[in-house]
């Protein structure tokens, strides 16, 4: 089968972040796509990878638009040089790939992340100028014993969208609202019933629901980035 001239994908060798060579691909978007996307990977030391099944529809959505997308390890993960930094180095990461997308694409950029991704995500592109939207997916409140802090959404203008599992073992319903409530207008809140912190299903609805997940970042985008609704692109 013939593949649409933006479907292809090709590894970036020349992405590096403060502690070493980042291990990355960036699936080609149509040539007048008016953004660039990034899409962070879940918690290195829980197996998160820039082919965590989250990450890879998210790409799919943003790819399904026309646009290019950019995945990476975070340092110590798979190719990456340099070992986990508990958040702070990831951080130092994700604006290393902000700034290679930046450079070789110059398109403004649409930023999402999945759990600790959504963390370290959000915080790189709050207040970047460069970014022009967020998506937080399965936003973590307490995980592993750690406690996860969003403070910054506060200040943090962008046009954000937060989808998550009602059922989040990670990110309770209430304890999750109670945060994200206090972000910066304008945001967007999806829970996904019958959906657990992977978008799997649950034994009160055990199908999974990644294709929810995939449909509501679609219609955020289309809703909050008109430019993304040409027919051309797709």
């Amino acid at each position: 089968m013939q593949h649409a001239p933006h479907a292809a994908i090709r590894s970036v060798e020349d992405l590096r972040g403060p502690a070493g060579r980042l291990e990355a691909v960036l699936n080609t978007g149509h040539p007048q796509a008016p953004y660039a996307a990034l899409v962070c990977h879940p918690h290195p030391l829980g197996g998160g990878s820039l082919h965590n099944k989250v990450v890879y529809h998210t790409m799919k959505a943003f790819s399904s638009l026309g646009l290019p997308v950019l995945r990476f390890n975070f340092r110590g993960v798979g190719l990456s040089e340099g070992s986990f930094d508990d958040g702070r180095g990831e951080i130092q990461d994700t604006r290393a790939a902000l700034d290679w997308l930046d450079a070789n694409l110059r398109l403004p950029i649409l930023l999402a992340g999945f759990s600790f991704g959504s963390w370290v995500g959000l915080q790189a592109g709050c207040g970047d100028p460069r970014v022009q939207g967020l998506i937080g997916l399965g936003v973590p409140s307490l995980a592993e014993g750690h406690g996860y802090s969003y403070e910054f959404l506060t200040q943090c203008a962008q046009p954000k969208l937060f989808v998550c599992g009602a059922e989040d073992q990670f990110g309770p319903r209430d304890a999750v609202e109670a945060v994200l409530r206090r972000a910066a207008e304008p945001r967007r809140m999806v829970w996904i019933e019958g959906a657990e912190h992977f978008f799997q299903g649950t034994p009160s609805s055990p199908t999974p629901k990644l294709d929810q997940m995939h449909a509501q970042i679609l219609d955020w985008l289309r809703v909050t980035f008109p430019a993304l609704n040409s027919a051309e692109l797709h």
